[in-house]
């Protein structure tokens, strides 16, 4: 083969893979939809932002669930409201007050980018029904027709996608607790009406379905919306979904495996997998009457983030933003140091795959075998550190110096870095 040759055969190879790959066709079914791969910005972005925002923001008091819980007797939020509304009073009266008048969808994308987030889950729709944008099968029950008259997934996406390179994506409840078209009539098509609007409108690469456990994937027709949305749709080639399309396909079907909120098993998946958890322990929504105590300390989000990434999963903070659109600062607080820390640290957390061991208490610890050539440096510290060979069940001995306090390379948790200089 003469030299002009080679470099002709070699494109020839590479279009034709190009080719193979735009004929995949997914089926409606599980089997063929799994088959697809996770689009590998993903799996790279390991940090993402959670926003539980919407009508139940108002009273902030209790959870999101409000609605639920004052509609089913809870004694707390039926004294609350006797309390401080009058009799006559509907959950439908917060919706003016949901005023997002302080929303500055440029400040939040700035402090989703200084936190190391790569990625953003807004809540679209939470199970109370009510649209954070202008859907055309939420009448007078959205963020354009009541409370903000915004477009606030809209506003939202547009500042993210302009000012960072953060992947924008969405939250979505399929079922609403008291829509009465769906209480009435669970064989009415009110399937995933609202995802392809959804998609086309905002281009979103996450979906993080939810709210799909009172039926099976075959009535919300999920399987038609995936091969669609894998196929046809505006964002087939980056888009990943997560596994809540029926009450038979969680911890098994899907893109990345969220099984349940805070799920964080502490040993490797087969599958990818992400671990939601709120700041505030007590609720994903913004809450006044939380105290300190009940919201996670850096040290505890940093042992989340360790555990699961070291396991091959991704994070996804929540924060709950308050009704006139703000992030509090204990939470803007949180995610700011979350991100100073990542700035200095984020090699051993972007972009990064599983180890051989994990996680010491479920196989024995063993560090890497050391050679002459090896290095070993603290992320922060100037200059390489000393190490000494141990016994082969205990790895090797590294030294680390006293450092001064004003001068330590970062707060929570300090990065070794082995290398093979050889």
């Amino acid at each position: 083969m003469d030299e002009l040759t080679k470099p002709f055969r070699t494109i020839c190879v590479v279009l034709s893979l190009i080719v193979l790959c735009k004929c995949t066709k997914y089926e409606p079914n599980w089997a063929s939809l799994d088959s697809r791969p996770l689009p590998a910005w993903y799996d790279d972005s390991k940090i993402g932002i959670f926003l539980h925002w919407g009508v139940f923001s108002v009273p902030s008091f209790k959870s999101e669930w409000f609605w639920k819980y004052w509609r089913g007797g809870n004694p707390e939020i039926v004294k609350y409201m006797d309390r401080n509304y009058r009799p006559d009073f509907t959950y439908a009266d917060f919706a003016p007050s949901f005023t997002a008048d302080l929303f500055n969808p440029e400040e939040w994308a700035e402090i989703f980018e200084a936190a190391g987030a790569r990625y953003v889950v807004l809540t679209t729709k939470h199970h109370e029904g009510f649209t954070n944008w202008p859907s055309n099968h939420s009448f007078n029950w959205n963020s354009m027709d009541v409370g903000p008259k915004r477009d606030i997934v809209g506003e939202l996406s547009t500042a993210i996608r302009k000012n960072t390179d953060i992947h924008f994506g969405v939250y979505h409840s399929m079922f609403e607790w008291f829509n009465p078209m769906f209480l009435n009539d669970q064989k009415n098509g009110f399937q995933t009406r609202n995802f392809p609007q959804l998609v086309n409108n905002y281009r979103p690469d996450v979906i993080w379905s939810d709210g799909s456990w009172l039926a099976a994937d075959t009535y919300w027709q999920s399987p038609e919306f995936l091969a669609w949305l894998y196929n046809d749709s505006p964002v087939k080639d980056t888009v990943v979904v997560n596994d809540r399309w029926g009450n038979n396909t969680n911890c098994k079907h899907g893109g990345f495996l969220s099984c349940s909120d805070r799920y964080n098993p502490g040993k490797l998946q087969k599958r990818k997998w992400e671990n939601a958890f709120n700041i505030d322990k007590h609720s994903w929504g913004h809450r006044r009457d939380a105290v300190l105590s009940q919201l996670m300390t850096m040290e505890e989000i940093m042992a989340q983030l360790v555990s699961t990434i070291s396991c091959g999963g991704n994070v996804l903070i929540n924060v709950g933003p308050t009704k006139d659109g703000r992030i509090v600062p204990i939470f803007e607080e949180r995610l700011r140091d979350l991100g100073a820390w990542l700035k200095l640290n984020g090699e051993a957390i972007y972009s990064t795959r599983p180890w051989t061991y994990q996680n010491d208490t479920v196989t024995p610890h063993v560090c890497p075998t050391p050679t002459s050539s090896t290095r070993v440096t603290l992320l922060g510290y100037e200059g390489p550190l000393t190490w000494s060979q141990a016994s082969t069940s205990q790895g090797i001995n590294v030294a680390v110096p006293l450092i001064p306090f004003n001068v330590m390379p970062c707060k929570y948790a300090w990065v070794l870095k082995f290398e093979n200089l050889a």
